[in-house]
This record gives structure tokens, sequence and C-alpha cells, in this order.
């Protein structure tokens, strides 16, 4: 399975579909599917009706409105907060760290991180 250029957490902007131009925090990812949900995005309705639990207790229903997933082709991370807020595409560089063994002895090693490939910063 490839990986995803965003993660939740992440903030982004709809580059493409209904809702262009709407920036939103992604809360939920679909890896398989390659969709992620963002918060305040692609609102659709569902009608529910009244249904009883397995307790004998009664749940409402009604129009319940609810973020449906969008491809992730359509979103694109956004850095910065306020005015400044930028859209950029994501790259991935190979930094050293060093880790620590059980036993207390360390080691160098290396690990992939995000960076913005607009100002070059990790993410």
């Amino acid at each position: 399975m490839k990986s995803m250029h965003v993660k939740k957490g992440d903030r982004v902007k709809v580059i493409a579909g209904k809702d262009k131009g709407k920036i939103g925090e992604i809360i939920a990812v679909d890896a398989e599917r390659n969709r992620v949900t963002v918060e305040g995005v692609n609102i659709v309705k569902r009608h529910l009706r009244d249904q009883a639990t397995q307790s004998g207790q009664q749940t409402k229903g009604g129009i319940i409105a609810s973020e449906a997933p969008i491809h992730v082709s359509n979103v694109q991370l956004v850095i910065g907060t306020g005015k400044d807020a930028k859209v950029t595409r994501v790259g991935y560089k190979r930094v050293e760290v060093t880790k620590r063994r059980p036993d207390g002895s360390e080691y160098t090693a290396t690990r992939s991180v995000r960076i913005a490939r607009k100002t070059g910063e990790e993410i």
C-alpha cells in the first residue's frame, strides 16, 4: 500500500469539487480507498428512522448531516495560519537520529520526515 501525502490532523485545502477553496482538518483517513474525510467539507444528509436498541430504548431518527470522504488527490496541505497560510506539496527526506537500545547504548539511524516543498521546513 502506498503512503499518502497527508495524514490525520493535517490542515488541508480542497482544490477540486463542489467545496473547492475550503480549508479544514483531516478527521479520518482511508488509505485502502485513497480517501480522506475533511472537517466541514462534502457534507451529506442521511435520513434515519427511529430504531430500537437491544436494551429496549428508542433512538431518535431524523435528517443527520455528516462529512463524506473525498479523494486524496483533491486536497493539498496547508502550512501556516491566518493570512500567511499557504498550500504546498509534500516532500520526504532522510534525517539522522540517535536511538537508544534497551541496554542503554546509543546508535545512529535514519528516518524519513515530511518536508514542505515551498519552504523546505519539516512538517
